[in-house]
């Protein structure tokens, strides 16, 4: 059966930092792709970053040059470096992992930047 758990997230003032990690189990294969999302009160989910198998990212505009993803191929389990995080990151972190199985979502890990 697979699974994806997240974990990491929490409390943290404006200016600092967090790291969220995301392992998928139970699949037959590494990943294909895995990334993480967000969800803020009354807003839609949006893509903050992705990583492929092979490494390639993409990130949200929004989080550019201060959050970085990356991968540990062998378990099947991505990271997301959080610096400078400001209010406005304050959401619901939502972990995506594409398997051979299927796509497959975390339950989330809320994230609050407050001071």
């Amino acid at each position: 059966q697979v699974q994806v758990v997240e974990s990491g997230g929490g409390l943290v003032q404006p200016g600092g930092s967090l790291r969220l990690s995301c392992a998928a189990s139970g699949s037959r294969f590494s990943f294909s792709a895995m990334g993480w999302y967000r969800q803020a009160p009354g807003k839609q989910r949006e893509l903050v970053a992705a990583i492929t198998s092979g490494g390639t990212t993409n990130y949200a505009d929004s989080v550019k040059a201060r959050f970085t993803i990356s991968r540990d191929k062998a378990k099947n389990t991505v990271y997301l470096q959080m610096n400078s995080l400001k209010p406005e990151d304050t959401a619901v972190y939502y972990c995506n992992a594409v398997l051979f199985e299927g796509t497959y979502w975390g339950q989330g890990t809320q994230v609050t930047v407050s001071s």
